[in-house]
């Protein structure tokens, strides 16, 4: 399916091999009968010009690329959904004035917002004690529509808190403007941003990177926000958002960057490449070392080469996105993918478990307080196995055959729902979900009232924000971005909720995760965690055994405390009125909400392709209104 994005990306004029003799007055009459059309503007000019217009809107930003070394307000002006790089004064003032009548005729309004460099930056000296403001000007004319505009652009960056250096700000009339002199560049109202160059070395052509990337940040921002404010000034009307005046089409480096991503990502399945394949076999060795010996875990052969799967990574440029918040996306999942790919390269070495530390972070003492509490609180309810009629019981077949079930009724609603169900004999007891494909143990046997509250996990989130992901038109959203897992567990947890499935039992096991976890983190061993689970815990040793070897697979992985802090962190959202709606869009996890929004603000992403089958049911509305009153885990328990 493609995106709407991608389709409207179609409609662009581009002539990438630039054209030879600038804007003459041919090249203009096109750009205009574009624009008076409504479509969108994409042309090249000799000497790197270039004018990108992705949807009639009443501002454009312009960079004059006649200083060298001014990277940073190339890249903030070709950020814009509007923009215009010159090779001079001349060529600009030219286009600008073509452009400006058009769209000031077809929207009422039509403002510039200009962006340069100073010629250098003022350095602190080696010793100085603290690191001083850095310069950058705003010259505004008296026009009621620039002043505003230069309000909110100085109010922007004043509020903005400077990890490195500060702004200092000077607001400038265009007469004292310290400029190299010459004519305006516009009769059009306009404002001019020149800064200081702080993310260069002194002296040298060295960049610092982490520092040009908030500079860049920060100063779209506000200059979105001065455009919002202009637009707001010069026709009465507002918007929601400053960033719904973002881009609303990915131009073909977005696309090219997804499609490189999602290959290495798609190279490898990271859970397959560090789950043992011989669970029973590690069961049976285990016990007859009377629980104190570590069995020995097997692992399928790994087929992925990782050094050239690192080399290939690190070759993806990400410096032609043109919208700073997909190359902050593309930055954290490249970084992500990294730390996978290490994990696998040191698959049962020592520095695994510090490696799946850095990727799914620490057992934090509030979230391991929580798992002992439920621990602690539930032992009572816990005594020997009951012994359930053998009817309760379903094998591997007919969990695949309701599982098939499920899928099909997805597919009605949505015919690219086309995954695949598949019975597995190298994964342990259960069913885990590779990409499009769900994975049924053969030794799987569960409880028939916990089979459709399972799948609804499986299938109902985790392969449905993948489909839906693979909707949006970029395969980021199918695969996760940076982070997602946390969250996307803690959905999946709460799906059996709302499917009437949650037990105590499966609680338990949740929180039995975290703390087996956290002793892992901690140094205990294979065997030490098992004791701790059986008797401390009053866990029966099939289940200990079952949690401690998900634990241990690797070399230690630290995955298994996400479900239970993905499930608190999703009770809480709720709790204070957050939706769940974001999250059926794709992989994403809460802190992804903002760009998520201001994504689907520009036109970027669309509404889930399919929702949850199980938000159908009254009892699961009525589940989930009782959760934004605010519940804790143990108030999903059924009775």
């Amino acid at each position: 399916m493609k995106s709407a994005a991608t389709q409207r990306n179609r409609d662009l004029t581009d002539h990438p091999e630039g054209d030879r003799q600038g804007p003459d007055d041919r090249r203009l009459g096109e750009i205009i009968a574009c624009l008076q059309a409504g479509k969108a503007v994409r042309r090249d000019f000799a000497r790197g010009g270039r004018l990108h217009i992705d949807r009639p809107l009443p501002f454009l930003c312009v960079h004059i690329a006649e200083a060298k070394h001014a990277a940073v307000a190339r890249e903030i002006t070709q950020s814009n959904a509007s923009y215009l790089i010159a090779p001079d004064s001349t060529a600009a003032t030219a286009i600008v004035e073509a452009v400006g009548g058009v769209l000031r005729q077809r929207l009422g309004a039509f403002f510039v917002l200009e962006y340069g460099e100073l010629e250098h930056d003022d350095p602190p000296t080696k010793d100085a004690p603290y690191l001083p403001p850095f310069t950058i000007e705003v010259t505004a004319g008296e026009d009621p529509v620039a002043q505003a505009a230069a309000k909110a652009f100085v109010g922007s960056v004043s509020t903005i808190e400077g990890k490195f250096r500060t702004a200092h700000m000077d607001l400038l009339a265009p007469q004292s403007a310290k400029e190299t002199g010459g004519k305006p560049l516009t009769t059009f109202p306009h404002i001019r941003v020149r800064f200081a160059p702080i993310y260069r070395e002194p002296g040298t052509r060295r960049i610092y990177p982490e520092l040009r990337e908030r500079l860049i940040a920060n100063i779209f921002d506000a200059g979105l926000k001065a455009l919002a404010a202009a637009t707001q000034s010069a026709t009465d009307t507002s918007v929601s958002t400053h960033r719904a005046f973002g881009r609303k089409t990915f131009v073909e480096t977005v696309t090219r960057t997804d499609r490189a991503i999602d290959e290495i990502a798609s190279s490898f399945d990271f859970l397959l490449a560090v789950t043992p394949i011989n669970a029973d076999a590690a069961l049976a060795e285990f016990a007859s070392s009377r629980y104190e010996v570590s069995p020995r875990l097997l692992y399928r052969p790994l087929t992925l080469e990782v050094e050239a799967a690192k080399k290939k990574l690190f070759s993806i440029s990400f410096e032609h996105l043109e919208d700073p918040l997909l190359y902050a996306l593309y930055r954290q999942k490249q970084q992500e993918l990294d730390l996978q790919l290490s994990m696998i390269s040191a698959r049962e070495g020592r520095t695994f478990v510090e490696l799946g530390r850095a990727l799914y972070g620490p057992v934090e003492a509030k979230l391991l307080d929580v798992a002992t509490d439920i621990l602690m609180r539930t032992q009572k309810r816990v005594g020997e196995p009951r012994q359930k009629p053998v009817v309760d019981d379903v094998d591997c077949a007919y969990v695949r055959n309701r599982a098939q079930t499920m899928v099909s009724a997805y597919k009605r609603q949505y015919a690219d729902f086309t995954a695949s169900v598949e019975l597995r004999d190298d994964i342990p007891a259960g069913m885990l979900v590779s990409r499009s494909q769900l994975l049924i143990a053969r030794s799987t046997t569960m409880s028939r009232h916990r089979v459709e509250a399972l799948l609804n996990h499986e299938i109902g989130v985790h392969l449905l924000t993948y489909f839906n992901g693979s909707a949006q038109g970029l395969r980021l959203f199918r695969s996760g971005l940076a982070g997602y897992e946390g969250m996307q567990e803690g959905l999946a947890v709460f799906a059996e909720y709302l499917s009437g499935g949650m037990t105590l039992a499966r609680l338990r096991l949740i929180a039995a995760r975290v703390v087996a976890c956290a002793a892992m983190l901690n140094g205990a061993l294979f065997p030490e965690t098992y004791r701790l689970l059986v008797d401390q815990h009053r866990f029966q040793p099939n289940d200990a055994f079952n949690i401690v070897l998900r634990i241990y697979r690797g070399g230690g992985l630290a995955k298994d405390a996400i479900y239970l802090r993905g499930l608190l962190q999703l009770l809480a959202h709720l709790a204070a009125g957050g939706s769940l709606e974001p999250f059926w869009m794709g992989k994403i996890a809460a802190s992804h909400f903002t760009a998520m929004q201001e994504l689907s603000l520009r036109g970027l992403l669309g509404a889930p392709a399919v929702r949850p089958i199980f938000l159908d049911d009254a009892h699961a509305r009525a589940r989930l209104d009782r959760a934004r009153g605010g519940i804790a885990p143990l108030d999903m328990v059924a009775e």
